[in-house]
C-alpha cells in the first residue's frame, strides 16, 4: 500500500496551517521587538560614531564590537547557546514562543546596524539647517533624521524580516516549531518529499509577500 501524499497526507492537511501560523507568529513577534530594541540602538550607534551628533568614539567601539560579536554567531548556535535563557523567559525551551526569544537577540543587532546605515544616507544640508534653527540633537534625531531615513528604516525592517522567515526554519531543527520543524519532522526524517516541497512552498509565498508588503509601505512613506 502506498503512503499518502499531498491532499491525502496528514502532515500537509492537518499540521501545515497550524505550521505556518507557528512561523508568521514568531516572524511577527521577533520583527517587532527586534524594531522596538534595534532602532534606539542604531541610533545611538550613530549619534556616537566619528562625526556624529555627541561622537563618543569609546562608546561607539564599544557597541560596535557587541553588535559585530551578536551578529557573527550563526543561528542554529545562538539559540542552543540561548536556550537556558529562553527558558528563564518563557517558562520553555521548546515551541515558538522560545524561539521568538533567541530569534528577537539574533535581529536585534542586526536591525540596529541597518539603522545606522540608513541614517547615515540622511542630507546633512537638512541636519545642519535644523541645528542652525536651535533644535537639539533630540530633535534632530526625531524629527530629521527619522523621518528622512523612513524609507530606509522600513526597507530594513522588511529585510531583517525576510531574514527571521529563513531563521524560523532552521530553529525546527532545535524543536522551535513552525514549518522547519514540520520539514524536519516529516519531510526529512520520515522522507515525505510532497510535505518537505510543501513547506518551502509556503516559505517562498510567505517571503515574497513580506517583501511586497514592506516594498509599498516604502513606496508610500517617500517623500523625497
Amino acid at each position: 500500500m502506498n503512503d499518502p501524499t499531498w491532499f491525502d497526507n496528514p502532515a500537509i492537511t492537518q499540521q501545515m496551517l497550524p505550521a505556518t501560523i507557528e512561523t508568521l507568529l514568531m516572524t511577527l513577534w521577533s520583527t517587532g521587538l527586534a524594531v522596538l530594541i534595534g532602532l534606539p540602538l542604531g541610533i545611538w550607534l550613530f549619534t556616537s560614531s566619528k562625526g556624529g551628533l555627541k561622537a563618543r568614539p569609546v562608546l561607539y567601539r564599544a557597541l560596535s564590537i557587541i553588535v559585530d560579536i551578536t551578529r557573527s554567531i550563526p543561528f542554529i548556535i545562538l539559540i542552543i547557546a540561548l536556550i537556558p535563557f529562553a527558558r528563564f523567559v518563557v517558562g520553555s525551551a521548546l515551541g515558538w514562543q522560545a524561539t521568538v526569544v533567541s530569534l528577537t537577540i539574533g535581529a536585534i543587532p542586526f536591525y540596529a546596524r541597518l539603522v545606522e546605515n540608513s541614517l547615515r544616507e540622511v542630507s546633512e544640508g537638512k541636519v545642519e539647517a535644523a541645528l542652525m534653527m536651535g533644535a537639539s540633537n533630540g530633535q534632530v534625531v526625531r524629527q530629521v533624521y527619522v523621518p528622512e531615513a523612513k524609507p530606509g528604516l522600513i526597507g530594513a525592517a522588511t529585510v531583517t524580516s525576510v531574514t527571521l522567515v529563513s531563521y524560523t526554519a532552521m530553529a525546527g531543527a532545535v524543536g522551535g516549531g513552525g514549518l522547519g520543524a514540520l520539514a524536519i519532522s516529516y519531510g526529512y526524517q520520515r522522507y515525505q518529499a510532497d510535505t518537505m516541497i510543501a513547506c518551502i512552498i509556503v516559505l517562498v509565498v510567505i517571503v515574497t509577500l513580506i517583501q511586497f508588503i514592506g516594498d509599498r509601505i516604502a513606496r508610500a512613506v517617500d517623500h523625497r
